[in-house]
């Protein structure tokens, strides 16, 4: 897949898009009441996820354009490219098969990608199994500390893929995790992050994973060294006789193939787990990278979420375009980005154990999509990429909703919620049994309603409102929303709702004709923080090479900073 990409552009399905737009005057009122069936042909089914896109703005003509545009410019080509094993990631030359890593160990000889020759599949499942043990001895008391403390606590320590996934998977299974053992994540290099995450930890029941693929990343590294210097301090104050070398090798593990450097840090190479050039980042948390939430929530569960994660996989791998999910939805943020103008996408769960979804959404897409080139190194020819946001349910209500709701400005917004809570607790209100979770469910089910159908003025007038108020009270409707809904928040509907949306961002940038996979703009900034360092230490070499700003903050900062 090294050929250049079809402009978008250039397609005939885009000329109709834009002649479609032009005259384009969304009626969610009028569409519901002329289309009995419009519900009925816009809800879609992937796995568990029941999904609703009848509230989009979205007519016949345009999906249909749409859906041609996919097939112009190849989409399910490069998927299926994709699931291969092939280099579909241009700039570094690398498969991309996260997909690999939650297919079963039995997959069937067609459905097992190969890269290079290399049977992918026998080797996701070796590491597997190496994580399930490990995690098995951790959660059974087996594994000890160097005092032959049980451990209590496992901390995390990466960044970026190697924390986002790992922490919101943890906050999303709560119910699922082993009681007495507790995990924490480090990821900031703000010596905040180590020093509060560390407060009131037992060193001697304490157990670290330090997730960094090459064992050099900044951040991570800085962090691994600070919580060991912890660890021994910790442990040296009841043994002063502590063998340094055999307490980092009981209190630390490693995700990582840079074993050799896994060992000079003194983890024994044995309990490092790797993955492959072919994982990125982003897309890590069904790998190794899982680590600590194995040990959360155990090996049976974790199978659960890949499971999860496979039947998406398969549900956009083989599923008819018209009636694919992921691939329905990713074009429908072509329409919104490049011909309705929007710029943003709320993602507003209503289920308080995804409040960080949001925020691991935004690392899948914008580092994805973000892109201002080609896969062949050429200017896109459109917008790309969104600003992905969002808070949990009815706290964003409260919020930011006056500017969905009200505002200048076009937000497509994804509500998801689940039938089944995992805390259906009641109240009482006004002396009747009130189930708390239907509360939640109705403000879910009001908010897309009143987005998109709004209210007119005419209808705030009949509700007595004086004249001067009525413009303030109207609600214009038609702000698109797509609502998701699931039986409950198990560990496969978090793999299905991971990959879904791995599978949009995948759509988006097929469509844009950008590779999704490398993430060269975080580069840039980490290399001049590299150049920056010396300059703040003092060294006047390294100062007299920054551009005019930088030495003025550094001359603030060591006016103010106290030693």
């Amino acid at each position: 897949m090294t050929d250049a990409p079809v402009d978008p552009t250039s397609t005939a399905a885009w000329s109709r898009l834009t002649a479609l737009v032009v005259d384009f005057e969304p009626d969610l009122r009028r569409w519901f009441d002329e289309d009995a069936g419009r519900v009925e042909r816009l809800t879609y089914t992937a796995g568990d996820l029941y999904v609703d896109l009848s509230k989009a703005l979205l007519d016949e003509p345009v999906l249909a354009a749409l859906l041609d545009l996919a097939d112009e410019v190849g989409v399910t080509g490069r998927r299926d490219a994709m699931f291969r094993g092939e280099h579909i990631n241009v700039t570094e030359d690398r498969a991309v098969l996260h997909t690999a890593l939650r297919l079963p160990a039995d997959a069937a000889p067609g459905e097992r990608p190969s890269v290079d020759g290399q049977d992918v599949v026998a080797d996701v499942h070796d590491v597997l199994r190496r994580v399930y043990d490990f995690a098995d001895r951790v959660r059974s008391g087996a594994w000890t500390g160097v005092t032959g403390t049980r451990i209590r606590t496992v901390v995390n320590i990466g960044i970026g893929g190697s924390d986002l996934g790992p922490v919101m998977a943890f906050e999303a299974l709560a119910p699922y995790r082993q009681v007495g053992l507790e995990c924490r994540f480090i990821s900031n290099i703000d010596p905040t992050d180590a020093a509060t995450t560390l407060a009131g930890l037992d060193p001697a029941s304490t157990l670290f994973i330090v997730s960094s693929k090459t064992f050099g990343t900044l951040e991570t590294l800085t962090n691994a060294r600070l919580c060991k210097a912890w660890l021994l301090d910790g442990l040296r104050s009841s043994d002063p006789a502590l063998d340094e070398r055999s307490a980092v090798a009981k209190h630390f593990v490693a995700v990582s193939t840079a074993l050799d450097k896994v060992a000079d840090f003194g983890i024994d190479p044995d309990n490092a787990f790797g993955f492959w050039d072919w994982v990125g980042g982003r897309y890590s948390l069904d790998s190794a990278i899982g680590t600590s939430l194995v040990v959360a929530i155990g090996p049976e569960r974790f199978s659960e979420l890949l499971a999860g994660f496979h039947e998406i996989d398969e549900h956009f791998r083989t599923t008819e375009p018209a009636r694919n999910v992921p691939l329905l939805m990713g074009l429908l943020n072509i329409w919104y980005t490049d011909f309705l103008g929007a710029e943003t996408h709320a993602v507003l769960p209503y289920a308080q154990l995804l409040h960080r979804f949001p925020a691991y959404l935004q690392q899948l897409t914008m580092e994805s999509n973000g892109k201002s080139v080609r896969w062949d190194g050429s200017p896109v020819t459109t917008d790309t990429g969104e600003i992905f946001w969002g808070e949990p349910g009815t706290n964003g209500q409260h919020a930011f909703y006056q500017l969905i709701h009200q505002g200048t400005r076009l937000v497509p917004a994804d509500f998801i919620a689940v039938a089944n809570p995992a805390y259906p607790l009641r109240d009482t209100q006004d002396g009747q049994d009130v189930d708390v979770h239907e509360l939640l469910l109705a403000n879910f089910l009001a908010q897309t309603r009143a987005l998109a159908f709004g209210k007119t003025a005419d209808e705030v007038r009949a509700e007595g409102t004086e004249e001067a108020v009525v413009p303030a009270r109207v609600f214009t409707g038609n702000r698109p929303t797509t609502s998701i809904l699931a039986p409950e928040l198990s560990p496969s509907v978090l793999g299905q709702l991971v990959a879904l949306y791995e599978h949009i961002t995948f759509t988006q940038g097929a469509v844009w004709g950008i590779d999704s996979f490398d993430q060269w703009g975080v580069e840039l900034g980490k290399q001049l923080a590299q150049q920056v360092g010396p300059a703040l230490s003092g060294d006047a070499e390294a100062l007299a090479e920054q551009d005019p700003s930088t030495p003025a903050l550094i001359a603030y900062y060591q006016e103010h900073r106290r030693r």
